[in-house]
C-alpha cells in the first residue's frame, strides 16, 4: 500500500508596508508595500518557487498582501485566489498612532483595553483562529498532496500558530514571531497536522523597528 503524500500549506506574511507616519494601518486601504517590501515579495517568492511546485495561491483581498503575491503568482504562472478570511484582523485603533503615552492621554481609547485576553480592542483572538483554520482546511483539501500558500498578516498567522500548538491565544504582541514576509510552515498527513515550522527568508531585510500587528 502506498503512502498518501504530505499536504504543505505556507502560511506567509506580507512584506514591508509604505508608512513613514507610522500608522496602525488595519484594514484601512490603499497601504502599498514600500520598496523594501517589493524586494522582500520576491525573494520569498524565489524562494518558495524554487523550493515546491506551488498549486494554488491565497491572499488576503488587502493591498499589501495582493502585492507581496505577485512574484510568487508570476513564478508559478497561477492566479492568485481572494479570500476575506485570511485578512487582517479588525482593530479600533487603525488610522492612528497608538503608543503607551497616547492611551494613557485618551480615556476613550484607554476603556477599549480593558480585556486584554479577548482582546476587547478588535476583533476576538478565537474568531481570527476561526476564519484562519476554516481558510487553510479549503486549501488543504484543495491542494491534497500537494503545496499551497496563503498570503495573510501577523497576527493572524500568529494566533493559528498559538492554537497549532495548544498554546493560549493572548499574549504580548512583544512575543509574536511572524516577521515580515516570514514561512509558518503547516504539515498535514490527511486531516491531521503532523508538523509546524518557521523560517525568515528575508531576515537580512527586517527594518529595526515596525509596526506591530500590521
Amino acid at each position: 500500500m502506498g503512502t498518501m503524500a504530505a499536504t504543505t500549506i505556507h502560511l506567509l506574511r506580507h512584506g514591508e508596508v509604505h508608512n513613514p507616519e507610522g500608522i496602525l494601518y488595519g484594514r484601512l486601504p490603499g497601504y502599498h508595500l514600500s520598496e523594501r517590501g517589493f524586494e522582500m515579495a520576491e525573494r520569498v517568492g524565489a524562494v518558495l518557487s524554487g523550493q515546491h511546485e506551488i498549486r494554488e495561491i491565497v491572499s488576503s483581498p488587502l493591498l499589501r498582501a495582493r502585492q507581496t503575491a505577485e512574484p510568487l503568482a508570476r513564478l508559478t504562472g497561477l492566479e492568485p485566489t481572494i479570500d476575506h478570511r485570511v485578512i487582517e484582523a479588525e482593530n479600533d485603533f487603525q488610522g492612528q498612532k497608538v503608543s503607551k503615552d497616547r492611551l494613557l492621554r485618551s480615556p476613550a481609547m484607554l476603556a477599549k483595553t480593558w480585556n486584554p485576553f479577548l482582546p476587547s480592542w478588535g476583533e476576538p483572538y478565537h474568531k481570527q483562529v476561526l476564519r484562519m483554520k476554516a481558510a487553510v482546511t479549503s486549501l488543504r483539501r484543495r491542494v491534497d498532496g500537494g503545496v499551497g500558500v496563503v498570503v495573510s498578516h501577523q497576527l493572524p498567522i500568529w494566533v493559528t500558530r498559538l492554537h497549532a500548538e495548544n498554546r493560549r491565544l493572548w499574549h504580548d504582541p512583544r512575543s509574536r514571531e511572524c516577521s515580515l514576509a516570514s514561512l509558518t510552515t503547516l504539515t498535514f498527513d490527511g486531516h491531521r497536522l503532523v508538523d509546524l515550522s518557521y523560517a525568515e527568508p528575508c531576515r537580512d531585510l527586517l527594518p529595526e523597528k515596525a509596526v506591530p500587528g500590521a
